[in-house]
């Protein structure tokens, strides 16, 4: 990510804005609206970053998306992106801005991975017992991969625990493996 320091400078200047305003929590809710837009049409996030559309375009596709729907510290954004011609880093500005506004609300980002996706009643207990070892909140998300046969990752910080059937089957090949059976004949 070439931009991210750039990002990160914008995510936090857009954050120090909508705190004076008391906005945070609102533009919050706009970065991820503009995160989850970007993720779901690729022709989007392929026309912001494109050389070749005016600047202008891009951000009448932006108003034409968005006015209405998000605040006006986020539409200021859009702005500012426009005036220095960085409208390509929306969504780096986006993802920076979920980060600095979980710093601020001492919350974090908990990845747990499973086979399937997580119920409800799960993902509450899964929650409690990240506050309760952490200390601190966290927003949970739930990635599925099936190679993981059954279990969990979960990764919280820089802190991982697997309890996944096939890193429990791994380590009992380890086992296997390093044992010096002789059989008696």
């Amino acid at each position: 990510m070439k931009d991210a320091r750039a990002a990160l400078r914008y995510a936090k200047a857009i954050l120090n804005l909508a705190t004076d305003s008391n906005a945070e929590s609102a533009v919050n809710d706009d970065m991820s609206l503009i995160k989850n837009t970007l993720a779901e049409t690729s022709e989007l996030a392929v026309l912001l970053k494109s050389p070749i559309v005016k600047a202008s375009d891009k951000m009448k596709v932006l108003k034409a998306l968005f006015d209405g729907k998000v605040n006006n510290i986020t539409l200021g954004l859009f702005h500012l992106l426009e005036d220095n011609k960085r409208v390509a880093m929306l969504d780096s500005v986006a993802k920076q801005y979920a980060v600095v506004f979980d710093h601020l609300k001492h919350t974090q980002v908990a990845k747990v991975t499973t086979a399937v996706p997580l119920t409800p009643e799960v993902e509450a207990q899964v929650l409690n017992k990240i506050v309760a070892l952490t200390g601190e909140k966290a927003n949970l998300e739930n990635v599925i991969n099936p190679d993981i046969l059954g279990g969990f990752i979960l990764r919280v910080g820089d802190v991982q625990y697997d309890a996944s059937i096939s890193n429990y089957l791994n380590e009992l090949k380890k086992e296997f493996d390093n044992s010096h059976f002789i059989p008696k004949i």
